[in-house]
């Protein structure tokens, strides 16, 4: 297995390999880049056909927390981790605790949310044997509800934010009524988005690999049921990826007969490059790390102390940030990923150079 010059790898900081025997635990933990401070980001399990599989993924997601902390202009770095195993069969309290203990070793350099796989409860589990874990924090959420700290709820209303957002862009139209989604994903946050959706009026197909998901999205919000190897190819004005990652590639992008993507899923494409297939297809593409960010806006406004409000307003920008994107993107020719990562470096500059000056300004007055 290759590290250094895996393509994935661009200068992570740090990547961090975890086995407990005992438990069966095997995990890696990624922390990209901490220069805007530590790094935040979920704690994956996922059964992964090979390790090679688990450390692409973990490279791609921690490198995609720095951009989209710095997109979100929160003060958080990179980082993402992820447990290679089955969550509904392989994950155990003692599993958890193990993880937890290699987390504490890292000594607050990453902190763990929960992510596909893991839950609020699992999170409680780790920080038995570690303080680096958060959103599980009791309190009101950013939608005046009572949350025990899990992101799902802000991830998903950010990603209907956006979705909106893309919508008025590309259709020219600011509701939501009659317009037809395919979601692929129906979790934590996809069913969350799909409910957003159908109060405001959209018509849904749902496709999840656990059928009890997918009977939940049928029997509560009335959507249709798809197979796997149409959801994404379904005659739909928007598709909305919710699950894994590099769905758009070679194979799915000639395929596609949505004018919109628009999905909560992390690293929807597989390579860089798809990027400029979508636009060549006229597809309007809103980059992952850029409209699902609520979930990590809400996780840092936890550690903070933030009233609900404020965390809501944050979350509701991400609707400005998309349409800044997309405006760009319309301006210079160039597809919306490549826009995204040009306005994430740009904050992200922005901010080091902010505190380079605040740096030198108290070295001068001591």
């Amino acid at each position: 297995m290759n590290v250094f010059s895996h393509p994935e790898f661009d200068n992570h900081e740090q990547l961090s390999f975890f086995c407990d025997p005992e438990t069966g635990l095997k995990a890696i933990v990624a922390i990209h880049n901490t220069s805007r401070g530590p790094a935040l980001g979920g704690c994956r399990m996922f059964p992964y056909a090979t390790d090679e599989e688990a450390l692409r993924d973990v490279l791609r997601l921690s490198k995609g927390m720095t951009y989209k902390s710095a997109l979100a202009n929160l003060d958080l770095g990179g980082g993402k981790s992820v447990i290679i195993g089955d969550p509904r069969k392989d994950k155990t309290e003692a599993l958890l605790e193990a993880m937890g203990r290699h987390l504490e070793g890292l000594g607050g350099q990453y902190i763990a949310a929960e992510d596909s796989g893991t839950s609020v409860p699992d999170l409680h589990v780790m920080g038995r044997r570690t303080q680096h874990v958060a959103g599980i924090a009791e309190r009101i959420g950013f939608d005046g509800n009572p949350s025990n700290g899990d992101p799902s709820p802000a991830t998903a209303y950010g990603t209907f934010i956006g979705l909106k957002a893309a919508v008025q862009h590309k259709l020219g139209r600011d509701d939501l009524n009659g317009l037809k989604v395919a979601i692929q994903g129906i979790g934590n946050v996809g069913f969350r988005l799909a409910r957003h959706l159908k109060e405001a009026g959209a018509q849904l197909w749902v496709y999840d690999i656990f059928a009890d998901n997918m009977q939940r999205a049928v029997d509560e919000l009335g959507a249709t049921p798809a197979t796997a190897e149409d959801i994404l190819t379904l005659p739909v004005d928007v598709v909305a990826p919710c699950a894994m990652g590099a769905v758009l590639n070679d194979t799915s992008i000639p395929k596609l007969k949505a004018g919109i993507v628009a999905g909560a899923a992390n690293n929807l494409l597989e390579h860089p490059e798809h990027d400029q297939a979508l636009k060549d297809r006229g597809i309007l593409y809103a980059p992952d790390f850029a409209i699902n960010a609520g979930g990590i806006i809400d996780v840092f406004y936890e550690r903070t102390g933030a009233s609900p409000e404020t965390v809501r307003e944050h979350v509701d920008a991400i609707g400005d940030t998309l349409k800044e994107i997309f405006t760009r993107s319309d301006r210079s020719g160039r597809p919306t990923g490549a826009i995204a990562n040009e306005l994430a470096e740009e904050r992200f500059r922005k901010h080091v150079a902010k505190v380079n000056t605040a740096t030198e300004r108290l070295a001068r007055a001591g």
